[in-house]
C-alpha cells in the first residue's frame, strides 16, 4: 500500500516535544523528514529522561518523537551553513521550526526570504506565545502553558497547590494541531498550487484544551477550580477506591445512575437526596462518601466487571507499565513494532488508522548527524567540499 505523503521532503528545523512530534506523524504518513540539528550535540531531547544502551545512546523521549527521520547536522549561525539550508529549503515541501519568534528571520531563512525561493512551499512555525503580541518574544515549554492557560489551577485535588497534568499534553496537542495545519495547506497547494504560512502556538493548544472552560467563564463568570477526578459536568464521574486500587465509574445519566446503583447493590444509593441528577449534583461530596464505603468493598477488576455487565461507563486507574502492555493497545495497531539490535522493540503508533494509505515504521529515531555526508552529496557537494565543510564546523 503507498503511503499518502510519499514523495513530500519535509525539513524539521524543530526540537523537543511539539515540533518533532507533528514531523515524526508526517513521517509515518510516509514523508521523507529531514532533521536538522545543531553539530556536536543536536536536539536537547536526546539527553532528556533515562539514557539505556538499547536506547543507542539517546533517551526514550528523543526514540518517541523522532522516528521515521533522517538526521543533518547544520550550524545555521555560519555563512555555509545557510546557504545549504537555503538549498534544502528550495527543494522542500514543508518546512517546520520551532525557534523564538524571530530566529529564521535572523537567519535570513524567514518566510518573506524563502517564500521567493520556493513559492510552493509549507513553513510551518510553532511558537510559544504566538508571532505576534506583547508575549511573542518569550520562549516557554509545556508547564508554563499548563500554567499560563489555567489548566494547572484546574488539575489536582483541590486542596493543595496547582499540579501539572502528568503528560506533555499541551506540547503533544500543538503537534497534531501543525499536522492538522499541514494536511490542509497540502490539499490548498493541490488545488491551487500555492504555498503557504502556518502558524500555532502553545498558547492556541492550551486554549483549545481549556475552550469548554473559557466558554463557560465568558457567559456566566464562574471560574472552575480543582477537583481531582471529578468534573462539574455531572456526578458520579470520578475514580473511586477499591480494596486494591482505584476505579473510575461514569453514570451521568439518571438511567445509568440507576443501573449503577443496581450493580453495586446498593439501594442506599437512591435514598432521598441522591434519587436525582440534581440532588447528587447538589451533594456531591455526601454521595462520594457514601459511594466510596461501598466501592471500598470491591476489587477494582470486580467493579470494572460489575458496571460492565450494566453498560455503565468503567475503567481501572492502571500505572504506565499495565497501560503499555494492555492487549487492547496492540489490538487497534496503537503499537509499532521494530527489530533493532536483534531485539523486537515497541513504539506508540500514530493516533490514528487508515485502511487504504496506513501509517508505518520504516526506520529508528537516527543518529546525530548520520545522514549529513548522503545529503551533502545530494545537493553536489564534492568529497572535499563535504570535508571542508565539517573542518569549519558548517555542518
Amino acid at each position: 500500500m503507498k503511503s499518502v505523503l510519499a514523495g513530500t521532503k519535509v525539513l524539521d528545523f524543530s526540537r523537543i516535544f511539539a515540533g518533532p512530534d507533528a514531523a515524526q506523524t508526517l513521517g509515518d504518513l510516509g514523508a521523507d523528514v529531514l532533521k536538522i540539528e545543531d553539530p556536536g550535540k543536536g536536539d536537547g531531547c536526546r539527553s532528556l529522561g533515562t539514557t539505556d544502551p538499547k536506547m543507542m545512546g539517546y533517551g526514550p523521549t528523543f526514540q518517541a518523537f523522532n522516528r521515521n527521520k533522517r538526521s543533518m547536522t547544520l550550524d545555521l549561525k555560519s555563512d555555509e551553513g545557510r546557504e545549504i539550508a537555503r538549498k534544502l529549503i528550495a527543494d522542500a515541501d514543508v518546512v517546520i521550526s520551532n525557534f523564538r519568534t524571530g530566529t529564521m528571520d535572523k537567519f535570513g531563512l524567514g518566510y518573506e526570504d524563502v517564500r521567493k525561493l520556493n513559492p510552493r512551499l509549507i513553513y510551518c512555525e510553532l511558537h510559544a506565545f504566538g508571532d505576534k503580541g506583547p508575549m511573542s518574544h518569550i520562549g516557554a515549554n509545556d508547564l508554563q502553558l499548563q500554567a499560563h492557560s489555567g489548566l494547572a489551577a484546574i488539575t489536582g485535588d483541590g486542596n493543595g497547590p496547582p499540579n501539572r497534568a502528568g503528560s506533555a499534553i499541551v506540547d503533544l496537542h500543538a503537534g497534531m494541531s501543525l499536522v492538522a495545519g499541514v494536511l490542509a495547506a497540502i490539499i490548498h497547494r493541490d488545488r491551487t498550487g500555492e504555498g503557504q504560512k502556518v502558524t500555532t502556538s502553545l498558547l492556541q493548544s492550551s486554549a483549545h484544551l481549556m475552550g469548554y472552560f473559557y466558554q463557560e467563564y465568558w457567559v456566566t463568570g464562574y471560574v472552575h477550580r480543582a477537583m481531582g477526578t471529578a468534573t462539574h459536568l455531572s456526578v458520579p464521574n470520578q475514580a473511586f477506591p477499591t480494596k486494591d486500587g482505584y476505579t473510575v465509574i461514569i453514570a451521568p445519566t439518571q438511567e445509568m445512575y440507576l443501573r449503577c446503583v443496581e450493580a453495586l447493590e446498593a439501594p442506599h444509593l437512591l435514598t432521598p437526596p441522591f434519587d436525582t441528577r440534581e440532588g447528587r449534583m447538589q451533594n456531591r461530596d455526601a454521595l462520594i462518601e457514601v459511594m466510596s464505603e461501598v466501592t471500598r468493598q470491591f476489587t477494582s477488576q470486580e467493579v470494572y466487571e460489575r458496571m460492565g455487565r450494566v453498560k455503565v461507563n468503567v475503567a481501572i486507574v492502571q500505572d504506565v507499565a499495565q497501560a503499555a502492555n494492555h492487549p487492547q493497545l496492540e489490538a487497534i495497531g496503537g503499537i509499532h513494532h521494530a527489530e533493532i539490535d536483534g531485539e523486537d522493540r515497541r513504539f506508540v503508533a500514530s493516533p490514528f488508522t487508515m485502511s487504504e494509505t496506513p501509517t508505518a515504521f520504516r526506520t529508528p529515531a537516527p543518529r546525530l548527524g548520520a545522514h549529513t555526508d548522503e545529503v551533502l552529496s545530494s545537493l553536489g557537494y564534492s568529497a572535499e567540499e563535504i570535508a571542508a565543510l565539517h573542518q569549519n564546523g558548517a555542518v
